[in-house]
């Protein structure tokens, strides 16, 4: 399958997408937006983007008209809720996933994914440190069909939705920051966020 087959989706919604009154993916670093930084690192795979919340206003200001902002099917439910809707409205069979509070994406990553896709896999998913980062992984759309069924049973954990679809794990070290911005690195805190500018001002100065 082509990059030009993949739709890339950022999950911007919900109560833990704030930290301290902000959006995440509104946080500034090195003078820009992080979800500025995400959708560019994203078009370096994808040809659709797509941003998946349930505030879409503050968005307009910051994104280019091509980014599709869409809202969720089941409000209020998560991860899980945004995937839905970005796997049911991808124009393309297959959907990079990624959380609005993951400033390092990695298209490199997702391309050496893309490797692993076969007849009866459904998600590609990374593996750092012995455990699956479902919010950098590429999953078939028509995983939207099995996520509407979790979510209508009740559920809404990412473990419940790998406990459903045929995934395949693939172990990289590039997801750690011990030499530098790690693709699964999260900003969950005002320590993290402080982490995250140090790491970038390192590689800037290294780079």
């Amino acid at each position: 399958m082509s990059a030009a087959s993949v739709t890339g989706a950022i999950l911007a919604g919900g109560p833990k997408a704030l930290l301290g009154g902000t959006l995440k993916a509104l946080l500034p670093l090195q003078g820009e937006a992080a979800i500025v930084r995400q959708v560019r690192e994203m078009r370096k795979l994808c040809k659709e983007i797509i941003v998946v919340t349930d505030t879409p206003k503050p968005f307009f200001d910051v994104l280019d008209s091509s980014v599709r902002i869409i809202t969720d099917y089941y409000p209020g439910r998560g991860p899980l809720g945004g995937m839905h809707s970005a796997l049911r409205l991808a124009r393309n069979p297959l959907v990079w996933i990624a959380g609005s509070d993951m400033p390092f994406l990695s298209a490199e990553e997702a391309r050496r994914l893309m490797t692993g896709l076969s007849d009866g896999v459904q998600a590609v998913i990374p593996i750092v440190n012995e455990r699956p980062v479902p919010l950098h992984g590429l999953y078939d759309s028509r995983c939207s069909e099995t996520v509407a069924m979790l979510l209508n049973a009740g559920g809404d954990s990412m473990e419940g939705l790998l406990g459903r679809i045929q995934w395949l794990g693939v172990p990289t070290e590039s997801g750690t920051d011990q030499n530098g911005p790690g693709f699964s690195f999260e900003i969950h805190s005002e320590a993290d966020y402080e982490r995250a500018q140090s790491l970038l001002h390192m590689a800037r100065s290294t780079g």
